[in-house]
């Protein structure tokens, strides 16, 4: 037993000074999430924590990256410094505040963990030869990450239950943190921890050359192989089907197209030694195959993607399948035409495609994306001659579709910060209340405010793109008497003030059911949610399009030892149901706060 302990102590010390980098990323990965978990009565502290955790679990992979490469070539310490600056570095590059943050920032986020992901996978084998080598690394770790996802998953939930037992039979009412925070750090530094156990000295373990796993040629001739026939089938016959009825394919088969590609690299990467082996014929005849039956489907991938983009113009989205549909090309092109091909080209190239796809000067994303919508915009103002002398004319006759046309285009550029170019489409009036709104969180509120302004919209369906409905108090004047404090706000900024000791902070963000709903909490522990409230005052003047006075516009609520009432001169809901999606906006709302003892003493 103590021969047991011993052996077991000694290898988490030798993973602890193997690998400080990286436990030390997954260490502060996990107070990060618990950090986040407790912050979600404060956006503002939310958002600088999950932040910070997003950085830090980019450093697992990235440090893991940096330690296995300097196995190869040394320098560790140097490139452990990279390492940090460049972590450093990208929470920067990321908003300060939520208010700035936009899907461009997720695709950056999304791409950069891949990019670092891929970099672990062939970062200690650029030189050339190390063929098998190369092969038998990334098995070691594919299998360690399934090892891992075991051994985390059976010790989280063993730990979480262990917990429960001792919280119910003997009543020691644990707070539902500790459960949260117990799955964070198992799940995050616990799983870096085991991850790196299974690797062992790293790099010279990892690359030594071992037997085929059987489990691993089971599940490629049984299940993806299988599988993959099952995609060609359907795509042949739907490629079949487009020359017969001589039409253009639908936008989804580059999906399709793009999943049956990756499945069958990521088969032909798990059988690679068997193609050596006399014995394994049928692998020499899928690996030989593979790549000549995706020429056709290449056709079919790049008609669907040019199709969406001349119609509609490019987008994040449709920048990354029409990229992912090139390198696809590049491998097949590679494969097929070099008789001394190399696998390591696989990972490499799509590391390079990804990282030119972020930051190669005017044709990454987000540039050809913002040009493209700002083409796509003028063409779609000059087809409808909607432009004279330069500015949009909001009073000709316009069909709704065309109307959320032209509005999603500036929201989509306005998320994108290019308040010059919008401003400069609309005349000297506009131009105040679309500035105004850039200074605002939510730019929806630009589309929104430009669907307001056409004034001459013709509907050309049943159901429109956009309703909007305005509920407005008869009296602007907020009626105080027996409430002892009054807080200011706006559905753009979150307010948060200390009153007698006790701290309320009004949340505008949360959203639930597609909308955007008011929290009130006291203290970081008690919160009254008007959701339900705001739902049914919308609900009750469902289908009117239009200003609706009503006498008030209030609801009210217990909060700990104080009551409140929150009171709105005037309210608007937008609502697109194509998105069903609905966005909430008011100006100088007051919430009115008394104690209860205060209520029954003045009565």
């Amino acid at each position: 037993m103590k021969t047991k302990i011993r052996e077991i102590t000694g290898k988490a010390q030798d993973v602890l000074s193997r690998y400080p980098m990286v436990l030390l990323m997954g260490l502060l990965s996990s107070v990060g999430a618990i950090r986040v978990l407790d912050s979600k009565y404060d956006r503002e502290s939310l958002f600088i924590h999950s932040k910070f955790t997003i950085c830090c679990c980019l450093g697992i992979s990235l440090m893991f990256a940096l330690k296995i490469l300097s196995q190869r070539i040394g320098k560790r310490l140097l490139l452990e410094i990279l390492g940090a600056a460049f972590l450093i570095g990208f929470f920067f590059v990321l908003p300060a505040k939520e208010r700035d943050f936009t899907e461009v920032h997720g695709f950056i986020i999304a791409i950069t963990l891949l990019l670092s992901h891929l970099l672990v996978s062939f970062a200690a084998f650029l030189e050339k030869n190390k063929e098998l080598n190369f092969w038998q690394y990334n098995k070691n770790l594919f299998v360690n990450i399934f090892l891992t996802a075991v051994f985390t998953g059976v010790l989280t939930g063993g730990v979480e239950l262990a917990i429960l037992a001792v919280d119910k039979l003997f009543d020691f009412n644990f707070s539902d943190h500790l459960y949260a925070d117990t799955f964070y750090v198992l799940a995050i530094f616990g799983s870096s921890f085991i991850f790196l156990l299974f690797n062992e000295t790293g790099l010279s373990y990892l690359e030594k050359d071992s037997t085929y796993p059987v489990i691993l040629k089971f599940f490629t001739q049984f299940v993806l192989i299988p599988l993959l026939f099952i995609y060609l089938v359907i795509l042949y016959v739907y490629s079949f089907k487009i020359v017969i009825n001589w039409e253009l394919p639908r936008g989804w088969v580059s999906y399709l197209v793009l999943a049956y590609s990756i499945i069958g690299i990521l088969a032909l990467l798990l059988v690679y030694p068997l193609k050596e082996e006399k014995a394994k014929s049928w692998v020499k005849v899928f690996s030989k195959l593979f790549y000549y039956t995706i020429i056709p489907l290449l056709v079919l991938l790049f008609t669907a993607i040019f199709t969406r983009i001349l119609e509609y113009g490019y987008t994040e989205p449709r920048y990354f399948v029409l990229l992912l549909a090139l390198w696809l090309l590049s491998v097949v092109s590679y494969f097929v035409l070099n008789k001394k091909s190399s696998i390591k080209f696989i990972p490499i190239s799509l590391f390079a495609f990804g990282a030119f796809s972020l930051v190669f000067p005017y044709l990454n994303a987000f540039s050809v994306a913002k040009r493209s919508q700002k083409n796509q915009l003028i063409t779609l103002l000059d087809r409808n001659k909607i432009l004279v002398n330069n500015k949009i004319d909001f009073q000709k006759k316009i069909s709704d579709t065309l109307v959320d046309e032209i509005a999603n285009k500036f929201e989509f550029l306005a998320e994108r910060k290019e308040k010059e170019f919008l401003l400069n489409l609309v005349d000297a009036k506009k131009q105040k209340i679309i500035a105004d709104d850039f200074e605002r969180p939510y730019y929806g509120l630009i589309s929104s405010n430009l669907r307001e302004a056409f004034t001459n919209v013709n509907k050309t369906s049943k159901t429109t793109g956009f309703e909007r409905l305005v509920l407005e108090a008869e009296s602007k004047i907020v009626d105080i008497r027996g409430y002892q404090y009054l807080i200011n706000f706006n559905s753009y900024n979150q307010e948060s003030k200390d009153i007698n000791g006790d701290t309320f902070r009004i949340d505008n963000q949360t959203e639930v059911n597609n909308m955007r709903t008011i929290k009130v909490i006291l203290n970081s522990k008690e919160a009254v949610d008007f959701s339900s409230a705001m739902d049914k005052l919308f609900e009750n003047n469902a289908g009117k399009n239009k200003t609706v006075q009503l006498k008030e516009i209030s609801m009210e609520s217990d909060l700990g030892k104080y009551h409140i009432k929150i009171i709105f001169p005037d309210i608007s809901r937008d609502k697109a149901p194509r998105e069903n999606q609905k966005n909430i906006f008011y100006d100088n709302a007051a919430l009115l706060i008394k104690e209860n003892r205060y209520n029954k003493a003045a009565f």
